[in-house]
């Protein structure tokens, strides 16, 4: 159980608080989690010293105080990302108090939060996979609408596209050949092949689609014209996954999160993945891809050298 909270800490948090309101306007609800997330620190800070710390006791609180609390709210089974936004909020706390009350603060601010693993996307099985490129396409009556939804998940489970990517696409950039360029993140350009259920999924779409057009005009447009908004495409499959049965991880992102573990597990080279998806670094196509390690193991014996030779 939390300690008492002294008077004084009291007082600071709550002018903490007004002081977040006049600069920010934060919503009520904001301010109750950091109203919240503060007080147990100070809680904890009365239980774990044997008393109420006063304004001034709370200016010698230092990074061990910062870690055994951490360390509770683990034991209490908080979760890392639930420790990070709670120590945001006491150090977002103790830089106006240290500013306020003229202390070094700098123990505290220097804490850093748990880590926490990325959270992405659970690959669809195959066959899931094709009945949501089928199923997305019966989602609206108007037909070319039908066909835009089609033809840009086609996008994200034939080409690996981020959903971003596939809806910045503009005509020019329709390709006459067999490869497709792609601006990624930072800037970055890729070539990706075009595969032929892909560009066929694209150009139906675009014999349908009532809006005139010029070079720089966005392939995929909404209702109205306008560029289309990735929302609508959040919700034709989550219509479709209803309709399939599928769990609320097929999502379209999960989409190229599939294009690139079934890739992998049909022998597909893991750098060459890598530069299809656009990642910076091979470790991060090593954590998108849902493989086991054996199949990552088969990957690496027959690619590298050395092992090779020690099959051999």
């Amino acid at each position: 159980m939390a300690g008492v909270i002294s008077a004084g800490a009291a007082e600071a948090l709550e002018a903490w608080l007004a002081a977040r309101r006049a600069l920010r306007g934060a919503a009520p609800n904001t301010e109750a989690a950091y109203r919240a997330d503060v007080a147990g620190f100070l809680g904890f800070l009365a239980e774990h010293h044997g008393g109420p710390q006063g304004r001034t006791a709370l200016a010698r609180a230092g990074l061990s105080d910062i870690r055994a609390w951490l360390a509770r709210g683990r034991a209490e089974g908080a979760g890392s990302r639930t420790l990070a936004r709670r120590l945001s909020a006491v150090k977002s706390f103790y830089r106006w108090l240290a500013e306020t009350d003229g202390f070094d603060a700098s123990a505290i601010l220097a804490a850093r939060a748990p880590r926490h693993a990325a959270r992405l996307p659970r690959p669809l099985a195959e066959d899931a996979a094709r009945d949501m490129l089928e199923t997305v396409g019966h989602q609206h009556a108007e037909p070319w609408i039908a066909a835009r939804d089609t033809a840009v998940v086609t996008l994200l489970y034939g080409c690996g596209l981020r959903i971003s990517e596939a809806l910045a696409l503009r005509l020019r950039d329709w390709p006459a050949g067999e490869t497709l360029r792609i601006a990624g993140k930072g800037g970055k350009t890729r070539l990706v092949p075009l595969l032929p259920a892909a560009r066929q999924a694209v150009e139906a779409y675009l014999d349908l689609c009532p809006h005139p057009a010029t070079a720089d005009s966005p392939i995929f447009r909404g209702a109205r014209g306008g560029p289309l908004n990735p929302r609508l495409v959040q919700k034709a499959t989550a219509r479709a996954r209803a309709q399939l049965g599928l769990p609320p991880s097929a999502t379209p992102h999960a989409l190229r999160h599939s294009f690139a573990t079934h890739l992998l597990a049909a022998g597909g080279d893991l750098r060459a993945i890598q530069e299809l998806l656009g990642h910076a670094s091979l470790s991060t196509t090593q954590g998108y891809t849902a493989v086991d390690t054996t199949r990552l193991l088969e990957v690496y014996e027959a690619a590298h050298p050395k092992a090779g030779r020690r099959a051999g």
